[in-house]
């Protein structure tokens, strides 16, 4: 059975979702944007072990204890090289901080991929517009969406990397999956996919 505990953390109130079977004692986390050492009491008091970090996009607030993290557990980070590598420039690097780090286990998703880890499967689609890479990531009946869809919202597009038009593409793609999931977003409440299809603004 899958079980998902989310932390909001930082100023923004970013969730950061640590996602296992319940018969297993290995994780995944899920955008650790803020707070390291909040995420690894949780992790100690779960009973928990990290094998990978799942990045939805490459923004400050998703991957500020990126690092803090990598190194106390030792597990792999998977993410889009489009928002690893696209903003190397000073401009851009406060958006992206990853883009100046070095961590020999990150490793580069592509769409329909599908990522193993802590005794999970996790199916990527990419849906840029947020970010140039922003993807989100289904498990089971669960999407966790990153800043592409929110509860009757979705993204912004006027940071670097962002864009309109291809974000309402993302969403379109979202709204056309076959099924039900339940979405977990970057910021806000958990809801419904079949409850976005119908009443978000932004997927009609």
């Amino acid at each position: 059975m899958l079980k998902i505990h989310t932390l909001p953390l930082g100023d923004y109130m970013t969730n950061t979702y640590i996602v296992h079977d319940s018969a297993s004692d290995r994780c995944v986390i899920i955008d650790p944007g803020y707070e390291a050492r909040t995420i690894l009491g949780e992790l100690r008091h779960l009973g928990l072990t990290a094998e990978a970090i799942l990045l939805t996009h490459g923004h400050f607030d998703h991957v500020g204890a990126v690092e803090e993290l990598v190194k106390a557990t030792g597990c792999k980070l998977w993410m889009s090289e489009r928002d690893w590598s696209q903003f190397p420039n000073p401009v851009t690097a406060y958006y992206y901080p990853l883009a100046n780090c070095d961590f020999t286990e990150v490793q580069f998703c592509e769409d329909q991929e599908e990522i193993t880890a802590g005794g999970l499967t996790f199916l990527v689609l990419d849906t840029p517009g947020h970010t140039g890479g922003s993807v989100c990531y289904l498990c089971g009946d669960a999407m966790f969406s990153g800043d592409t869809l929110f509860a009757r919202s979705c993204g912004r597009t006027d940071l670097p990397g962002g864009n309109w038009d291809t974000i309402q593409a993302s969403l379109r793609r979202l709204a056309e999956l076959d099924g039900d999931y339940t979405v977990y977003p970057g910021h806000g409440c958990a809801t419904p996919l079949a409850y976005e299809r119908k009443w978000n603004p932004y997927m009609r």
